[in-house]
């Protein structure tokens, strides 16, 4: 995977262009009542708070939500587990951005004991049919892995860890976690390859570079949730522009 920069200059002007773009979109999809979901899976130290930071400078909060997925409480636990996922669905209008998701259950909940493999093995058909009803309903998906190498990773905690304003993102399951890579790369591989549907593909990001992987992760986005949207603002209500039009004629 590449470990170039990308050029500081460039980078900020397109990070602008595609941040405008993404606001445009987000209006037309209000206006079109239509809605999306952004999928954010990876490693840990990948990138993703910081794809989701650039996601939400550009866009309405009134018609954003941004959900940040951790272990399910008490309450939840009693539930079917997709159950807490159905209700942070968006609304008419929103996007749904997903800080780590459903994936969970054939991610971390078997390599960590919460989830039998035989009902890992079940989730993958639940996932897709779950995905499946939510694409047939008109809603748009788009699902971003950041890979990054273990080389990297390590140089991302250090700095955390170095830096007194960071060293709180730190865990002991961020270095229990990266103790059993080889579990967790197996289980990244299979995912992709169960879950990766005509409808819903999974797009690995290399996330080596933060600069070009946010840059990459914005124009997959921009591609997905924008496909045959028009983003054309609508022409001013008559009315509205008949009013402003008699007040500028009141001060020639």
């Amino acid at each position: 995977m590449s470990e170039g920069k990308m050029d500081k200059a460039a980078y900020k002007s397109r990070l602008k262009e595609l941040q405008k773009r993404l606001n445009l979109l987000q209006h037309a999809m209000a206006r079109q009542g239509l809605s999306g979901i952004v999928v954010l899976e990876g490693w840990d130290a990948a990138g993703k708070g910081g794809v989701i930071r650039r996601i939400a400078w550009a866009l309405d909060p009134r018609h954003l939500k941004v959900w940040s997925i951790g272990a399910p409480s008490p309450a939840e636990k009693r539930q079917h587990w997709l159950k807490r996922f159905w209700q942070r669905l968006p609304d008419e209008g929103e996007i749904a951005v997903f800080d780590r998701s459903w994936y969970g259950r054939v991610l971390v909940e078997p390599i960590e004991g919460f989830a039998s493999q035989e009902e890992a093995a079940r989730a993958y058909r639940e996932i897709n049919e779950f995905e499946n009803m939510l694409t047939d309903e008109g809603l748009r998906m788009v699902k971003l892995f950041l890979d990054i190498t273990p080389q990297t990773q390590y140089r991302r905690f250090e700095k955390r860890f170095r830096s007194p304003q960071k060293r709180w993102k730190m865990t002991r399951e961020d270095l229990r976690n990266r103790s059993r890579w080889d579990a967790y790369e197996e289980a990244y591989e299979q995912m992709i390859a169960e879950t990766s549907t005509p409808a819903t593909p999974w797009v690995r990001i290399d996330a080596n570079e933060k600069r070009a992987a946010r840059i990459a992760c914005l124009e997959e986005i921009l591609k997905v949730l924008g496909a045959r949207i028009d983003v054309t603002p609508p022409p001013a209500d008559p009315e509205v522009k008949a009013f402003f039009d008699e007040k500028k004629k009141e001060k020639l």
